[in-house]
């Protein structure tokens, strides 16, 4: 009798275990429908975003100028929808105050982009995807967050305007950059540049360049290099002084260099017959040099008293205070030779 006690006892412990084990697959199969469903909700749930998104961004399209343009300014978009990826035939962008903080990397799949900017935003980053869009003609990516520039940027071939500016931590530019052969137009101002990027010495092109409001000390030995360059802005950096080579910009027409530490004006630059525009203003010159008064008070009024005028006065006073100077010690000089 007691092992029929036994046998009993056991047929309903596994009994037992067995419905135990029943009743978890059964609530394995509920749970696993159940994440079945709701992957499938969230499934549909993307699907209907992804469309939402997308005819969200097809209303900011706009034709101008014959360009197909995305058009977003003032509105929340901190990153873009994967949506975009169905808009590649896109030709510009135009993404403004919206407080973006990420490029998509897919943004090299917009093989077609003429044009992007993404001016007044909070990105930190370009993505080296960058480097695939062969066709960019202009970048803009002033008044951001930006500390490095990717050496694939580079490879944007046809790139002519590039616009960094306002980046304030943006310190250095790869020297791949000097691969972009028809670049004419680059704006760094308002960084943090203390030493003039050797890149931008080998971009024959370059016509346009703005590096006010950085730290520069002074200008490279072979700044003559830029052949191409009419146009130079350097007013707000800490310049002590202009290389002789300046005076080999043959074709540069304006230079700004208002705002710096400069303490002479090089005589060679009498040489620069093609310079139209110089602003000087408050350096601390050593030479003090008054213009004479016009004789036309309408002419006194639009006179610019440290520009082209000024300088020609400075480096003529220059000159004669070389040749006092030396006349001075030839006739000490002279009277002490007499003496013996």
């Amino acid at each position: 009798m007691a092992g029929v006690a036994v046998c009993a006892g056991s047929v309903c412990t596994v009994k037992a275990l067995w419905e135990e084990r029943i009743q978890r697959l059964k609530e394995d199969r509920e749970r696993e429908k159940e994440r079945s469903k709701r992957k499938a909700l969230r499934g549909i749930t993307m699907v209907w975003q992804n469309r939402i998104n997308l005819a969200r961004l097809k209303e900011k399209v706009v034709t101008e100028e014959g360009r197909v343009v995305l058009r977003i300014e003032k509105e929340e978009w901190k990153s873009l929808p994967d949506a975009l990826q169905q808009m590649t035939y896109l030709q510009e962008w135009q993404i403004h105050r919206t407080g973006l903080e990420t490029i998509p990397r897919f943004v090299g799949k917009f093989d077609n982009i003429l044009v992007l900017d993404l001016s007044r935003n909070s990105v930190k980053e370009i993505p080296k995807e960058i480097g695939q869009l062969t066709k960019l003609r202009e970048l803009y990516i002033s008044y951001n967050r930006l500390r490095e520039v990717p050496e694939e940027l580079g490879d944007c071939e046809n790139l002519e305007k590039l616009d960094l500016a306002v980046n304030r931590d943006l310190c250095d530019l790869p020297e791949q950059l000097s691969h972009l052969q028809r670049l004419y137009h680059l704006d760094l101002s308002m960084n943090c540049f203390t030493t003039f990027p050797m890149a931008i010495l080998n971009m024959p092109a370059l016509e346009w360049l703005d590096m006010a409001s950085n730290k520069l000390k002074e200008l490279p030995d072979d700044v003559a290099r830029m052949k191409n360059l009419h146009t130079i802005w350097l007013q707000r950096n800490e310049i002590t002084h202009l290389p002789e080579a300046i005076s080999k910009l043959k074709n540069l027409g304006t230079l700004v260099l208002t705002n710096n530490k400069l303490q002479q004006i090089p005589v060679c630059m009498e040489e620069m017959i093609n310079l139209r525009f110089v602003n000087l203003r408050d350096n601390p010159l050593q030479l003090q040099v008054t213009l004479p008064k016009c004789v036309n008070p309408e002419e006194e009024e639009d006179r610019e008293l440290f520009g082209i005028e000024f300088m020609q006065a400075y480096i003529q006073e220059l000159k004669n205070s070389k040749t006092k100077t030396y006349t001075s010690d030839l006739s000490v000089t002279i009277e002490a030779e007499m003496s013996f």
